[in-house]
Parts: C-alpha cells; structure tokens; sequence
C-alpha cells in the first residue's frame, strides 16, 4: 500500500559510539568513508534504517557491516534532529553506544566504509557530519561516566 501523507518525511539512522580499553586509555571505533558526503572524512559507524527493521537491528547491522563487530551491547543515548545536520537531506539519527572490552578488537572497513579504525578519545580527526558534536555529548554525560567503571 503506497504512503498517502501529505507530510515529507525524513530519513533515519542510527549512529554508533563504540569504545574499548581500559579506564587508562579509552578508544573509539571510527570508519572513514567511501562515498558523499564527507569523502574519505572519519565518521562514526552507522547507516539509514531499513523499511523491515527496527532502529535497533539498524545499528546493530551497519556496525557489522562498516566494521565487522558484532555481539556489542548497543544502548540508545540520544536523538539528533538539527534540520541541516546531513547536506543529503533531512534526516535523524538514533545514537547508540556499547563498549568492545579492555582488548581493542580487530576491526576491517567494509560496505561504504573504506577503513575501520580505533583512536585514542583524546586525539581525533576531523570528523563528518555532526559526529564531533555527539562524540563531545557523550563524554560529557553520564553514559561516559558509566563506561568509566
């Protein structure tokens, strides 16, 4: 059955904050990507949700997809709706975040990520959309604190 509304209606992903090592040297798993916008840019890992998924399955899939980690524990942290976040249109992304374990996992960029790979939290690159943003969010809130133990 078509969509009858007569209201646009935005895009949504979901966005992955993922973190491993200790309380000493925390990292985070980057990908950098393929394609526009932002080529070649870092990013987090994350996609647009599928009509037949939850926001849920959405995250867990383009983690595996972008990075090849799977069997992460995802917690949602929070939802980014800016109107001109992404230069493709208007679109929201659900931002979920887990922690890997003390050991860093072997990761491998795959699907529209060129390259998979883990930074010190402390020392980042210049970062696509508003990932910078959500990375500074996180660190800043409780959700960080929680990781920290």
């Amino acid at each position: 059955m078509p969509y009858t509304y007569n209201y646009p209606r935005p895009a949504l992903t979901a966005d992955c904050l993922i973190f491993a090592g200790d309380t000493s040297e925390k990292y985070i798993l980057l990908i950098r990507r393929k394609t526009y916008p932002f080529e070649n840019m870092w990013a987090l890992p994350g996609g647009f949700m599928d009509m037949n998924e939850t926001i849920e399955e959405t995250a867990e899939r383009e983690l595996k997809e972008e990075t090849g980690l799977s069997d992460i524990n995802l917690s949602q942290f929070r939802v980014y709706s800016k109107v001109d976040r992404d230069p493709r249109g208007r679109t929201v992304t659900v931002v979920f975040y887990g922690d890997a374990g003390k050991s860093i996992p072997e990761v491998k960029g795959s699907s529209d990520a060129e390259n998979a790979r883990w930074f010190p939290v402390d020392d980042l690159p210049a970062l696509a959309f508003d990932h910078g943003i959500i990375i500074n969010e996180f660190i800043n809130s409780p959700c960080w604190k929680k990781l920290q133990k």
